[in-house]
């Protein structure tokens, strides 16, 4: 166990809001299709590998093309390169949605679950064929600057430092931008409302003139591109791995938990969990074991839901018998 030094906690205290804000997008992807038909969308964390590996063609086919060569891309190709992947998933999540989702509606449970496993296989393995994205690693191009920032650390006893990646800066401002975002348009758009309204009562909302089929495809829309924000982020910091590797796997799993420590349903929740699941696990890697990483994100799940089923911002809900 390492000894403490303010250094190294506002070293993982950075790594941690990094890291919370990829996956509050993600689960911020969960937590909304659970809010209005109430089931788990197991495809959603293969639609953010998506959205990773589209950010990656977009960099290294669509920019050159443009005549711009990734090593020499400016500020507002990494945006333009953002706005195409969110693009694409968010067409991706529309066919999702009306192809296998939309004709189960009034399905049992236990089908939606098996179609949601069958979405997930079928974009995992269509991605490693060669004519997709194939099955190597690739590396993102240097979008954005990579030299960090120092702050502090003058090499007097008692003096503390840290550096910040750029990179990180990134991730956390355009996530929390895109959830300020999310926040107003769930909380004071008209369309906000009419989701609101039909997560409540979808018969309910059928009758006061709400357009439900339109509601819910945008919902998955909106979450789609989120989650292809989410790989963009994952894409400029991490090397990529093929579609199916367990990494990808368990950067959904993780998410997934966030909502469901957070509330599921609730997004407020959603990026309450990502953040504290994020601090779970950066401080628990730095101070026990960074063997046990995974270990401390499943602890906090079974801890919260022993102790509030329904989640830190979670309400219980009551069915009538």
């Amino acid at each position: 166990m390492p000894t403490f030094t303010v250094t190294n906690f506002l070293q993982t205290l950075v790594t941690s809001v990094s890291m919370g804000s990829l996956y509050a997008l993600i689960a911020l992807g969960y937590t909304m299709v659970y809010g209005i038909l109430k089931f788990i969308n197991f495809a959603h964390s293969d639609v953010v590998v998506l959205g990773a590996w589209f950010s990656y063609v977009f960099a290294v086919k669509t920019l050159p093309a443009m005549g711009i060569p990734p090593d020499q891309a400016t500020w507002w190709a990494g945006g333009l390169v953002l706005i195409m992947a969110m693009a694409a998933c968010a067409a991706i999540g529309f066919v999702i949605e009306r192809a296998a989702y939309k004709p189960m509606r009034k399905a049992p449970r236990l089908n939606v679950l098996i179609t949601a496993i069958g979405i997930s296989l079928l974009l995992q393995n269509t991605g490693q064929l060669n004519f997709v994205f194939g099955a190597r690693p690739a590396g993102m191009p240097a979008l954005v600057p990579t030299t960090p920032w120092s702050i502090g650390g003058t090499g007097e006893p008692g003096s503390f430092g840290v550096k910040i990646n750029p990179v990180d800066v990134i991730i956390t401002l355009t996530a929390v931008a895109l959830m300020v975002a999310l926040q107003v348009l769930v909380y004071r758009t008209k369309l906000g409302s009419a989701m609101r309204a039909v997560s409540h009562s979808i018969p309910n909302a059928a009758l006061m003139g709400i357009n439900v089929n339109f509601v819910i495809s945008f919902t998955f829309v909106l979450g789609a591109a989120l989650a292809a924000a989410a790989g963009f982020l994952y894409a400029i910091k991490y090397n990529l791995q093929q579609t199916a590797h367990p990494s990808w796997v368990m950067l959904g799993l993780t998410a997934f938990v966030a909502a469901v420590v957070g509330g599921i349903g609730n997004i407020r929740g959603a990026v309450l969990g990502a953040y504290l699941i994020a601090a779970v696990q950066q401080f628990g890697s730095l101070y026990i074991s960074s063997e046990l990483r995974d270990v401390y994100v499943f602890a906090v799940l079974i801890a919260v839901l022993l102790l509030k089923p329904e989640g830190l911002l979670g309400k219980v809900t009551r069915e009538k018998v």
